[in-house]
């Protein structure tokens, strides 16, 4: 009942703002356009069509609030009047009443909010989809002031959520059970994904948490700027954080006014992304620009500022290092190893020609090199390989549609700050050197020192049991299973000192080569 309730709401909130201009502009049947023109009965609203649009999303809620944000980033997608219509939901979300915010503020501390404070701007500086943020001065336990940012989670968010999460699960199953494409796209499980993002971004602790963790992350790159959690202040509800002083990266004028290098800007983005993806493992998956600030202090200047910590993504080691991968081979149009990768990482049919995938890779990617960024529509692109995709029955992996959504963020803002930016020849060498650093002798030494401590413990042991065993008649199957994976340990022991043997001897040939061709030259 209560899904039936939704989508009548969401219908009706589709023909309150008179939506079905642009549900009909995409309608190729006369007949539904027919009918489309009827239940409107012919009335035509007098406001905008992009007005219209944010105010429906405003009204369905949160996930709808956020789908808009991803979209505002799209200007090569959308037309201009709702691209920039858009972009006010970034973080102009009608915000709720100053009173109900104390009230949050002081059950989530248990004191008066003059004890916490010795000021609380009443009026919110910024307000979202889940929570709102109050600029105040804390004093700390030492008596020292600090000015500091205030986010309260909205009330009511996680009942309006619980509903269409509930409602989104229903049309993954239907998508599932009708379209051909539903297996392989795996929207029950890309739903499963973003409950648990936007769950995740309910509970503000972790939102600290994962703050503390980027900021440790970032401190020796000096690109990006990530503000200080005040633990002693930090609840589900509510947190405090370092306020942050700069300007939105949306305000062009301003950076360009400042002085702000907007291209080197624009290359040091694609710098933090890539680091905190390859090398961390842990990159913030919400990077709108209402999300984004530039410092023009003078220690800091020009350096990026992150906020809003709900979203993170996280890749596993076998994650970053098949992406890795992908990506190098592709800069470097080895369409051969793209494919595969694919085949090795079981995301198309074992069955499937290498040369055959090779060739419609290169059909899709090959027109779009070479080229500055504003002449690429990524758009066209993501169709065509979704075309490809559903031709060679490729599978849709769920852990990485975050990653997906933040590459999209990424080409939005650099399309803004510099629109010849060329971001192949910008990654490249990073990925590049990455990859050296996962595949070179001192990845292959800090795998074996790692695993020194549990060889140790093992080896010695390892004659002993293989004595009791061969003593034993009926061996007994638990003790067998012991033993057969200090076999297997033993196995990966000799691999390690083995690959370290050969690059040792490898290393020393070289010398001896180097030393012989320098003698013959001087000679």
């Amino acid at each position: 009942m209560t899904q039936i309730l939704r989508s009548g709401f969401i219908l009706w909130v589709i023909w309150r703002f008179r939506l079905d201009d642009l549900v009909v502009s995409g309608l190729d049947k006369p007949w539904l356009v027919r009918l489309a023109r009827l239940l409107t009965l012919g009335y035509r609203p007098q406001a905008p069509r992009a007005q219209r649009l944010r105010q429906a999303l405003e009204v369905l809620g949160p996930i709808f609030v956020k789908f808009g944000q991803v979209l505002s980033t799209r200007r090569d997608l959308l037309p201009p009047d709702i691209a920039d219509e858009l972009a006010l939901l970034q973080d102009h979300v009608p915000p709720f009443a100053s009173d109900i915010a104390v009230g949050i503020i002081e059950h989530a501390f248990k004191k008066n909010l003059a004890d916490v404070f010795v000021s609380f701007d009443r009026q919110p500086v910024a307000s979202a989809s889940i929570a709102q943020v109050h600029f105040a001065v804390l004093k700390d336990r030492n008596g020292h002031l600090h000015d500091v940012a205030v986010k309260v989670l909205r009330p009511g968010v996680l009942c309006v959520i619980e509903k269409d999460l509930d409602l989104m699960r229903r049309v993954a199953v239907w998508i599932e059970k009708l379209s051909s494409d539903g297996k392989r796209l795996k929207p029950r499980a890309v739903v499963a994904e973003f409950d648990n993002y936007l769950h995740d971004e309910l509970d503000l602790v972790r939102e600290a948490a994962s703050a503390a963790q980027l900021r440790r992350n970032m401190s020796g790159l000096n690109l990006v700027l990530i503000p200080e959690m005040y633990w002693d202040y930090c609840t589900t509800h509510v947190i405090v954080m370092e306020r942050m002083k700069g300007v939105p990266i949306s305000q062009m004028d301003a950076l360009h006014a400042a002085g702000v290098d907007t291209q080197k800007l624009a290359r040091d983005g694609v710098t933090i992304f890539f680091t905190q993806v390859f090398r961390d493992g842990f990159f913030h998956a919400d990077m709108h620009p209402g999300n984004i600030q530039v410092s023009l202090e003078p220690a800091t200047f020009g350096r990026y500022i992150s906020l809003d910590f709900g979203i993170m993504g996280t890749l596993t080691e076998s994650d970053k290092a098949y992406l890795a991968q992908n990506f190098a081979a592709f800069f470097r149009r080895d369409y051969k190893r793209v494919a595969q990768l694919h085949l090795e990482s079981g995301w198309v049919p074992a069955t499937t020609r290498v040369e055959d995938f090779e060739a419609a890779i290169r059909t899709v990617c090959e027109p779009y090199f070479d080229r500055p960024l504003k002449e690429i529509s990524l758009g066209m692109l993501l169709m065509r390989l979704f075309q490809t995709s559903r031709r060679f029955s490729v599978e849709i992996q769920p852990q990485l549609v975050l990653l997906q959504k933040t590459l999209l963020n990424i080409e939005g803002l650099g399309r803004q700050l510099d629109p010849d930016l060329d971001l192949w020849t910008t990654a490249k060498p990073f990925l590049e050197k990455w990859l050296a650093q996962q595949i070179g002798p001192k990845k292959l030494l800090d795998a074996l020192r790692k695993e020194i401590p549990n060889y140790a413990s093992l080896l010695p042991e390892l004659p002993r049991l293989l004595a009791d065993f061969l003593r034993r008649k009926e061996p007994d199957h638990a003790y067998s299973d012991d033993l057969r994976a200090l076999l297997v340990e033993q196995r990966r022991t000799h691999q390690l000192l083995q690959a370290l043997i050969y690059c040792g001897a490898g290393f020393v040939l070289g010398l001896v080569v180097l030393q012989i061709v320098i003698r013959v030259r001087l000679f």
